[in-house]
């Protein structure tokens, strides 16, 4: 009973940011029409849209807050990490979910601008949420953190000068909290700074979050040897093309997938150290954390 009444609520939440995605952009001049069409078909094209649930859960578990165009917020600045990421210059990926990437939709030099427009986008909506000013400050302040050189774009850079060279778990830890942890756990730091929580719940958030964007990319490492592309919507085995060490091919995939298994725990401790009313993420986390083919 209890996963049909999660699923129901992921699904809420999912549903929600989905309709206001599809709000945005649809009013643009004919001239830039075009550019608003490649932002909306990455923007658009499926995914889980786990950010922004995480924004809106502790939200909710933070008191309640008008939260959803900040979960929309961090969405498109996770949509425009995708896009610079598929570009030739970086990872050069020809698929995205099941589709054709951004530049080979619509050519590279249109990509990059539409990843720089959905950036700059998600702290627009962030400066009009209804939201207190102070909620607002600290919002931008987290998104910006998880963007820049303490987030995404350190662990894009580290990735890539990290490709033919050896790295242990500690660099790849590294790597992945900048690369993945750190969006993810800006999301429930999100939630708790539009509720206007900034104290040690705050604090558990980020832990919480941390913990499983470590064991979320863990098993993606594992999907990238393991999963089926029908199923995962992407190539597989890109990693070992581009010379990239990772959790799966450091440990092997049943090492790496213990550790997911430990990381996960480490995240529920800390959402119970700040939290209660925590059933929900703690399904989420397993839902997230085991392997699928």
């Amino acid at each position: 009973m209890k996963t049909a009444e999660f699923s129901a609520k992921l699904d809420e939440y999912r549903s929600g940011t989905e309709k206001r995605l599809r709000e945005l952009f649809t009013d643009m001049d004919d001239d830039i029409a075009p550019l608003g069409e490649s932002m909306r078909y990455s923007l658009l094209a499926g995914g889980k849209r786990l950010r922004p649930v995480f924004v809106l859960e502790f939200a909710r578990l933070c008191g309640g807050a008008d939260a959803l165009d900040v979960a929309c917020a961090i969405e498109l600045l996770h949509t425009y990490s995708l896009i610079h990421d598929d570009l030739p210059c970086m990872d050069d990926d020809d698929l995205r979910r099941g589709q054709p990437t951004n530049h080979k939709k619509f050519g590279e030099w249109q990509a990059l601008l539409s990843g720089d427009a959905l950036q700059a986008e998600a702290f627009l909506l962030i400066a009009q949420a209804p939201l207190p000013d102070a909620n607002r400050i600290e919002a931008t302040r987290i998104l910006a953190s998880a963007a820049g050189v303490n987030g995404i774009c350190s662990g894009q850079y580290l990735d890539i000068v990290g490709e033919g060279k050896r790295q242990d778990v500690g660099a790849l830890l590294r790597i992945n909290r900048f690369k993945t942890g750190a969006l993810i756990s800006a999301a429930c730091m999100l939630g708790c700074a539009a509720a206007g929580v900034f104290d040690e719940r705050m604090t558990a958030a980020g832990k919480y979050g941390d913990a499983l964007g470590l064991a979320f990319q863990i098993r993606d490492d594992v999907l990238d040897v393991e999963g089926d592309p029908e199923v995962i919507g992407k190539d597989v085995g890109s990693d070992q093309e581009r010379g990239r060490e990772t959790f799966a091919s450091l440990l092997g995939t049943e090492k790496a997938g213990w550790l997911a298994a430990d990381l996960a725990n480490e995240a529920k401790i800390a959402l119970r150290a700040g939290f209660e009313d925590t059933e929900f993420l703690e399904w989420l986390t397993d839902e997230l954390t085991v392997r699928i083919k």
